[in-house]
């Protein structure tokens, strides 16, 4: 039975009413233009800097109201134009040519020209101190750019930086205005100071709970080998924050909702019973892991982690807490990644092996069954990581299966207060869940290079709790990938990386993460970017 659902102070039927689509018939055969989508998303968006779009709230709205130069196609991920006509690379990938589409200009009418191109990938490839922008994780080794003519830009590079032109493609080069880039930072979570050039615009928001987008009347430059061309189909979106797992399905399925984001695996039977459709868009990067910290002297023997590594049964997390759409990990990147190398002889479940490793390493079971050594227990700390799903129950199970070889993991709340400070020092959290999405092999260096996401904690990272640990090894291998012109070398050098960090124990690859989505049955033409954020342009609603 179907039952209405009260959003919050929200009342979605009153916001249905105001934006009803009239009926057109089952199945139309062509586009129905008009009417609004209802989208309920999980979290509220953080920051809209395009550089912070990886966080999946944000991203789903920067991709509705900006553009890219490129357009990486989600199943061939090859890079099409988009705002760039066309674009030149020299042999050793130090220079970037990109020539820009005609007529192109921000909501604000500002032309996106070359000089705007040009100073959105200044700011991104070195920051700006003092507006506090932070270097974005996609460019590496960016020098300068070079206005060459109203349409045409030019970007040089101090090393070869490969993955740039796929860089050019993703949520964090969405492009921006000028006025935007004279923002500071912290004022930019307010999605009503980002003017974009995509095929929406910010109409209004109340911070926290809704954001409204309309659609862009004059909008002409969407990627070019897309079949829709043009304004965008629906009117419009209507954003609603609802954290709440079994109120975003109850919403969807009383159809007060069109679309959600984050269906947890033990809610799909529920959805498609209905015959609603469920989305489980690939993210192509760094699986959904565990990682270490090694600076803690608890996890800095290499037999400790292995040991760790071997008493989690990733199977029966799986099994347990996922579905079909959860693949369990072959290695640390997802096997529909680019770079991906099948490291399952690496990996697997041996609790035995895991205890004698552990008695190895010097720490032996205590009178209450907690392995320690010379005084101090086996007793680790994580803090929940709330964007990732069942993060929670994940942690609680692999808990479960370390105290049967004598280890004892803590899992915090991840709303904590001190969570962020926390999981600067390593000694208050040695172990972290982690993931990253991204369709290219520099996603390795994303993840673990100490000047970017720094997952391990590294010393000459942005942590100064780090002591000591630093591996030069890794981070040459990590800067291979970066750097490396010849696509053959470099996706050895992404090989090379996977394999170093399983057999360093650095992380324990758990499964393949997707973004999952659950829509009516009337919403067509929803699609997704490589890494799994939504793109509603091409949407339109058939009621």
């Amino acid at each position: 039975m179907k039952s209405r659902v009260s959003l919050t102070s929200f009342t979605l039927a009153a916001v249905l009413a105001a934006t009803a689509v009239s009926a057109s018939g089952a199945h139309a055969a062509e586009p129905v233009k008009g009417g609004t989508l209802i989208y309920l998303e999980q979290q509220t968006h953080t920051n809209l800097y395009p550089p912070a779009g990886g966080f999946y709230p944000n991203g789903g709205i920067l991709n509705q109201i900006t553009d890219k130069l490129t357009y990486q196609n989600p199943k061939t991920l090859e890079v099409e134009p988009w705002i760039a006509e066309s674009w030149q690379v020299n042999a050793d990938a130090t220079e970037y040519t990109f020539k820009l589409r005609s007529g192109v200009t921000f909501s604000d009418g500002s032309p996106l020209d070359a000089a705007a191109v040009a100073r959105n990938f200044d700011v991104f490839g070195v920051g700006d101190k003092a507006l506090k922008y932070p270097v974005s994780e996609v460019v590496n080794n960016y020098d300068r750019s070079e206005v060459v003519d109203p349409q045409t830009v030019k970007f040089y590079f101090k090393k070869p930086s490969p993955g740039f032109l796929q860089g050019t493609s993703v949520i964090g080069s969405g492009l921006v205005s000028l006025k935007t880039l004279t923002l500071p930072f912290e004022t930019l979570g307010d999605a009503t100071k980002i003017v974009g050039s995509g095929p929406f615009v910010v109409e209004s928001e109340t911070l926290g709970k809704e954001l409204n987008l309309k659609a862009r009347e004059d909008y002409a430059w969407g990627p070019a080998k897309l079949e829709h061309q043009g304004r965008a189909y629906i009117d419009g979106i209507s954003y609603i924050v609802t954290g709440e797992d079994s109120v975003r399905i109850g919403a969807l399925l009383a159809g007060q909702a069109d679309l959600i984001r984050q269906i947890q695996a033990y809610d799909e039977p529920q959805v498609e019973s209905q015959d609603f459709r469920i989305y489980a868009a690939s993210t192509r990067g760094v699986n959904n892991s565990i990682v270490f910290r090694p600076d803690n002297p608890l996890v800095a023997d290499v037999k400790v982690r292995k040991a760790l590594s071997l008493a989690t049964n990733t199977k029966e997390i799986v099994s347990t807490l996922f579905s079909a759409n959860y693949p369990v990990a072959t290695s640390i990147l997802a096997s529909s990644a680019i770079g991906y190398a099948d490291e399952t002889a690496k990996l697997g479940f041996d609790a035995e092996k895991a205890k004698a490793l552990l008695d190895e390493a010097g720490y032996k079971p205590g009178a209450d069954g907690i392995r320690e050594k010379d005084g101090r227990k086996l007793v680790l700390t994580a803090y929940e990581s709330l964007p990732q799903p069942q993060n929670r129950a994940t942690l609680q199970l692999v808990a479960q299966q370390w105290g049967k070889v004598g280890v004892t993991l803590n899992v915090l709340a991840g709303d904590a207060g001190s969570r962020t400070v926390d999981d600067l020092d390593p000694l208050k959290t040695p172990v972290s869940p982690a993931m990253v999405g991204r369709a290219d092999p520099d996603v390795l260096k994303s993840q673990y290079y100490p000047k970017n996401r720094d997952v391990l904690r590294q010393k000459g990272g942005p942590s100064d709790k780090v002591q000591s640990f630093v591996d030069p090894k890794l981070n040459g291998i990590l800067e291979t990938i970066a750097t490396e012109p010849n696509r053959e070398k470099r996706l050895k050098a992404a090989a090379e990386a996977q394999a170093y960090v399983l057999d360093q124990a650095y992380a324990i690859p758990i499964f393949e993460e997707p973004q999952v989505y659950a829509s009516a049955p009337y919403v067509n033409g929803l699609a997704f970017e490589a890494v799994g954020r939504p793109s509603f342009y091409s949407v339109w609603l058939d009621k």
